[in-house]
């Protein structure tokens, strides 16, 4: 169970979540909106940093050594198999990235590993918060990574930032997500990571979760 965060912190929390639901509101409605949304897009990167930023932050809890290891094995993983998925279109199926995200290599957007490591932290801690064993815990926070990523999935292929050759998010794309979700919780489960005793991970998930299908909606 999660402790109760200490007075000093309350502040800092709700700064933070004030920080992030700005962002995420502004997000929805200029890109929700606007004829025009090209100016909106070019701070996703910004957004996807500044949630990093803000939520491991509040990581207070995890070893720090371990919590570095995770990181860095998190981000490599996950940047790795996109490229695999972009180079190949074995893995997810036959896809490519736009501009949207900043700089690529190999065809990847550098950031996608940042984007992997939130995911994992995030459905992880949550996972945690709930009294079950290792790996089906493990299971139900690779469920919570694909049900974000059939959110984004819409709204990504909308605004460009990639898109499927056949115009169509394949099924092997979820299948494939959360097989590799599944690997990288369970290497969460054993790198003693605490992020259940963060207290902006509930935040982030349900803030990133309501972002993707209320724009969801709206673009449809």
């Amino acid at each position: 169970m999660a402790a109760p965060p200490a007075p000093g912190s309350s502040r800092r929390l709700r700064i933070a979540q004030f920080v992030l639901l700005l962002f995420y509101s502004t997000g929805l409605v200029g890109l929700g909106y606007s004829q025009d949304p090209s100016f909106y897009l070019q701070f996703m990167p910004l957004t996807l940093l500044l949630t990093a930023a803000l939520l491991l932050g509040f990581d207070k809890h995890s070893p720090t050594p371990m919590f570095g290891w995770f990181a860095l094995t998190a981000m490599l993983v996950g940047y790795g198999v996109e490229v695999a998925g972009v180079q190949t279109g074995v893995i997810f199926g036959r896809y490519e990235y736009g501009t949207t995200l900043g700089p690529k290599f190999l065809g990847t957007p550098i950031i996608i590993g940042l984007n992997w490591l939130i995911l994992t932290y995030v459905a992880g801690g949550l996972a945690q918060r709930l009294p079950l064993p290792g790996f089906a815990r493990a299971v139900l926070a690779a469920v919570l990574m694909v049900g974000l990523d059939v959110c984004i999935e819409p709204v990504a292929v909308h605004f460009g930032w990639w898109k499927w050759f056949a115009d169509v998010i394949p099924m092997q794309n979820f299948k494939a997500w959360f097989a590799v979700s599944l690997i990288l919780q369970v290497y969460y489960n054993t790198s003693r990571i605490a992020g259940g005793r963060n207290p902006l991970v509930p935040f982030v998930y349900m803030l990133q979760l309501l972002f993707f299908f209320a724009l969801g909606l709206l673009i449809s």
